[in-house]
């Protein structure tokens, strides 16, 4: 969905009136009580009369499981702010919003609004490292109105990007963890706050989105609704929802153009995030099914139902493919089945909710000129790739080589035009960047707040060309402070993933391209550790990697030898096709790929200038 479209767009004499009628507000002086920069939010005389123009306010999500915390917002480029709306059903004496690294109560970027019991103050405030809040003495966020409206109270203010205040958080691109929090008394100043003294909450959003018109649909368009049948969510904090649904028998060859969501009413604050998986075309028939996506009854075969169709998570809009693209749906050389997977984040334990939510997904039989496809980089999900315990900050590359790229693209090369970063719950970052000749070129993704929570398809905000002989090097940030021993790569939620499910077009056979260290390499760390902690006895070959790395003695020099062991040996290969099977070639020991310039940091205006993001 475009963020400001012809009809609602931004333009300069909005911003201009906006900002007028922020400098408009009458800062009043609250008493000895109150911070003296505070605002009253409610003196009517601080503002112009007459009614307000609507502002457009395009994208929204439900702050709380209950629903009752709305929030909405809408981004100008031109002026690099974002324009916030929250509404609150039922406010007692005030209300928190704010941004985090991590949705963390410490060390946070906060908006309050508070009440001493006689007067109602608005002001830009920050969290401590205990989570005590102290008024911000540069006040950022600007009001821009205040009322009271039938769905409740409201507000609306802005704020930019960035702010040049070390106290204020960046927005960037990628996910931003918001948190939350309900004030249930008065009080005489923000020093009497404590975040963790009060009923908080976190919500994840993309808020900077693509500037970019929404594309029509052809009118030949059909739709396909792909609907969970009629969960009773279970009265648990999380569940992950399989259910398997067949396309019409016969069904020709199609183009899927288009997807949105279609959440139950009602269930708007549970409905986490869904995915829509083909199953493997090699399996002819998959049983039928509807549970739990853990059931140890789960027939085998839904395991081989992998391949994304379509995937969303709260807070995104409708996904468009290219004018030119679309992804195959039905026809020769793929599956009947589909799976269908809801995460319900019921934190409440609400019970008794019925659901039948899912993804409706708008396809056409009048093919497009490229098909487009969804090719995996990073790391092959294998335990020769490990994280030590106790890591802040840990990196780990999986490496698409030029080699690969050279083998399996054709010679214009491809368009990538979205994609979906995936690790497990020690990720942190992850960014995908491509290299050509050396020299890194430009950034495909990168979320510096990722979550495993809140994973989505990403358009870009342009698309980027991949030739025969570029590189594309995904790198994943892992946190495993509270780890006791070590994380290795592997399917299970408490191993690790690093991943970028990549969507370009025109569709090739390199349906993954991934790497890991070379084996022998491995083996000789194995050995060379447990000599330095004088552990003669070699075990390797006789015991799996896994048990390998567990009994490894870790410190710090353990760990470092390792980052130093994957920035430097050989890699394997894996060019796989569509089929699975690799590429003719040897994929095996092969080297890393060279770069020798690397990209520098963008910067925002204050910090010495930056590139415009809606570019």
């Amino acid at each position: 969905m475009s963020i400001l479209n012809g009809t609602f767009r931004l333009q300069d004499i909005t911003i201009m009136y906006f900002t007028a009628l922020a400098a408009l507000v009458l800062i009043l002086v609250a008493s000895y009580q109150a911070p003296a920069r505070a605002i009253n939010p409610l003196d009517s005389s601080s503002r112009p009369p007459g009614a307000l123009p609507a502002l457009p306010m395009p994208f929204h999500v439900p702050l709380d499981p209950h629903g009752d915390l709305q929030l909405a917002w809408n981004v100008s480029y031109a002026t690099q702010e974002v324009y916030f709306e929250l509404t609150v059903a039922q406010i007692q004496h005030g209300m928190v919003l704010g941004m985090s690294d991590r949705g963390e109560l410490t060390n946070a970027d906060l908006v309050v609004l508070w009440e001493d019991g006689a007067k109602s103050y608005f002001g830009d405030a920050w969290s401590d490292a205990e989570g005590h809040v102290s008024q911000d003495q540069q006040q950022d966020y600007q009001l821009l109105e205040a009322s009271q409206t039938p769905q409740g109270f409201h507000l609306l203010f802005k704020r930019s990007f960035s702010t040049c205040d070390p106290r204020d958080y960046l927005i960037q691109d990628g996910t931003v963890h918001i948190i939350y929090g309900l004030l249930d008394r008065p009080i005489a100043s923000l020093d009497q706050l404590n975040l963790s003294c009060i009923q908080t909450g976190v919500q994840r959003v993309l808020m900077l989105r693509p500037d970019a018109p929404e594309p029509s649909l052809p009118p030949d368009v059909e739709i396909l609704e792909v609907l969970a049948q009629n969960v009773t969510i279970p009265g648990q904090e999380t569940t992950y929802w399989c259910s398997i649904q067949q396309l019409p028998q016969g069904m020709p060859r199609n183009h899927i153009v288009m997807y949105e969501s279609v959440i139950t009413p009602g269930n708007e604050a549970i409905v986490h995030h869904m995915e829509v998986f083909e199953c493997s075309p090699d399996i002819p028939d998959v049983p039928s099914f509807n549970g739990p996506c853990d059931d140890k009854m789960k027939p085998s075969k839904l395991n081989f139902c992998r391949h994304v169709l379509a995937a969303w998570a709260m807070g995104a809009e409708a996904f468009y493919y290219p004018p030119d693209a679309g992804l195959p749906l039905g026809g020769p050389g793929s599956s009947r089945f589909l799976r269908l997977e809801v995460h319900y984040h019921n934190p409440l334990l609400l019970s008794g909710r019925r659901d039948t939510s899912g993804v409706r997904l708008f396809y056409t039989p009048s093919l497009r000129r490229y098909e487009a496809g969804i090719m995996e980089l990073g790391l092959v999900y294998t335990p020769l790739m490990a994280v030590p315990p106790k890591q802040r900050a840990f990196d780990l590359s999986g490496y698409c080589t030029s080699k690969c790229t050279q083998t399996a693209l054709p010679p214009g090369g491809i368009n990538i035009f979205a994609s979906q970063l995936h690790t497990h719950l020690a990720g942190r970052a992850v960014r995908t960047v491509l290299v050509r000749g050396g020299v890194e070129l430009e950034v495909v993704q990168e979320d510096q707040h990722f979550s495993t929570h809140y994973q989505t398809i990403r358009m870009l905000r342009k698309m980027v060309k991949v030739l025969p002989g570029d590189v594309l090097v995904t790198k994943c940030t892992y946190n495993t402070e509270d780890r006791s021993g070590p994380t290795v790569g592997g399917f299970g939620i408490m191993e690790e993933m690093c991943g970028n499910y990549m969507h370009y077009y025109p569709r090739t056979q390199l349906e993954l391209c991934k790497s890991h260290v070379d084996a022998d390499y491995l083996q000789k760390y194995f050995s060379f550790i447990n000599r330095f902690h004088g552990r003669d006895q070699c075990v390797c070959g006789e015991v799996t990697v896994t048990e390998q790395y567990s009994a490894l003695r870790w410190d710090p020099f353990s760990g470092e030898v390792l980052d130093s062991l994957y920035n430097t040996a050989p890699i394997s290969m894996h060019c796989n096709q569509s089929s699975a099977r690799l590429f003719p070639g040897q994929w095996d020991n092969q080297p890393l790929p060279l770069v020798t310039s690397v990209l520098q940091e963008p910067r925002y205006p204050c910090e010495g200038g930056r590139l415009n993001p809606g570019n």
